[in-house]
C-alpha cells in the first residue's frame, strides 16, 4: 500500500514573530517547509508528498519547491484551522477511491529524522493509527480554574510529536463523524490522534518513539536551538524509554487542555 506524507503548513506562526510566516522562515539557509519536504522526499518508504499551505501562500510554496522534490505531487490550500487543513488533504487523497497510508506532519518540526519516518511507515503495516510520542520528564498536573485537580502517573503520559499516521479510510471516517457531531464545538482536538480516539474508540492508536531533536519551532529561541542541533551529526536514535512506547497504546490521559493555538509542544497548526 502506498504511503503519502502530508506536510501541514497552514498556520500563521504569530508567536514566532517577524513578518515572514513561520513555515517560510529560514533555518540554516532553507525554509522550515523545505526541511520537512526534503526529509519525506528522501524517505524510502514514502511514495508521495503533499503540502498544505494558507491559500495566499500556495504560489510562493510552489515557487520555492518547484522542480526540487521528485515525490511532491500537490501544494493545496488549507482550511481555517489545523483540522480544516487535515480535511482538505483527506479530500484530495480520497478522490481516486484508493486507500493508502498517510503521515501528517507539522511544518513546524523541521528536524524530523529518517528513523522516525521509517518507524511510522513500518508501524502502519500492523495498525491503522499511530503517533510519535516522547516520554515526559516533568510531572504533569491537570488544572481547572487555576487549581490542580490531579497528577496522573508520569509513566502513563507522553508528549505528542508528528508525524501521526493513519489508514486513509480510518482518518477519513473519524473526520466525517466529527463533522456530523453536534457537540463537536465543545471538543478541542489538538491533533489527529485525538480525533480518532474520540470518534473511533475501537481503533487502537499505537505510539512510536520520538526524539527530543524533533522539536517544534514556536518561539524565536526555538530557531536558535534548531540551528545548534543542525550543526551536530544526527544521532543514532534509540527509544527514549526503557519500556518502548511502540508496545503500548497511546494513553487517553489528557496531555493538555490548552486550545490548539496554545499547545506549543504539541502537534498543531504550523
Amino acid at each position: 500500500m502506498r504511503t503519502v506524507a502530508v506536510v501541514l503548513a497552514g498556520g500563521s506562526g504569530v508567536r514566532l514573530g517577524g513578518g515572514t510566516p513561520k513555515q517560510l522562515q529560514l533555518l540554516a539557509g532553507r525554509t522550515l517547509l523545505e526541511h520537512c519536504v526534503a526529509a519525506f522526499d528522501a524517505a524510502p518508504g514514502v511514495d508521495e508528498v503533499v503540502v498544505v499551505m494558507p491559500a495566499g501562500l500556495v504560489g510562493e510554496a510552489e515557487r520555492i519547491l518547484a522542480g526540487r522534490y521528485a515525490k511532491l505531487s500537490h501544494v493545496i490550500a488549507g482550511g481555517a484551522d489545523r483540522p480544516g487543513s487535515t480535511s482538505q488533504a483527506i479530500n484530495l487523497l480520497s478522490r481516486d477511491g484508493r486507500d493508502c497510508n498517510v503521515l501528517f506532519h507539522d511544518a513546524a518540526r523541521p528536524l524530523v529524522d529518517q528513523r522516525i519516518i521509517a518507524d511510522c511507515v513500518a508501524g502502519l503495516e500492523n495498525c491503522q493509527a499511530l503517533g510519535v510520542v516522547v516520554p515526559t520528564a516533568d510531572t504533569i498536573a491537570q488544572l481547572a480554574d487555576g487549581v490542580m485537580t490531579s497528577i496522573p502517573p508520569r509513566e502513563s503520559l507522553g508528549r505528542c510529536q508528528t508525524p501521526q499516521g493513519f489508514r486513509l479510510s480510518v482518518i477519513g471516517r473519524a473526520y466525517r463523524l466529527a463533522a456530523a457531531d453536534p457537540d463537536a464545538a465543545g471538543f478541542r482536538a489538538t491533533d489527529d490522534c485525538g480525533i480518532v480516539l474520540r470518534y473511533l474508540p475501537d481503533v487502537q492508536v499505537r505510539a512510536v518513539p520520538g526524539s527530543e531533536r524533533n522539536l517544534k519551532i514556536t518561539y524565536p529561541g526555538d530557531l536558535r536551538i534548531a540551528e545548534a542541533a543542525l550543526t551536530e551529526t544526527a544521532p543514532t536514535e534509540t527509544p527514549l524509554s526503557e519500556t518502548p512506547l511502540s508496545e503500548a497504546p497511546l494513553s487517553e490521559a489528557p496531555l493538555s487542555e490548552a486550545p490548539l493555538s496554545e499547545a506549543a509542544d504539541r502537534p498543531g497548526n504550523s
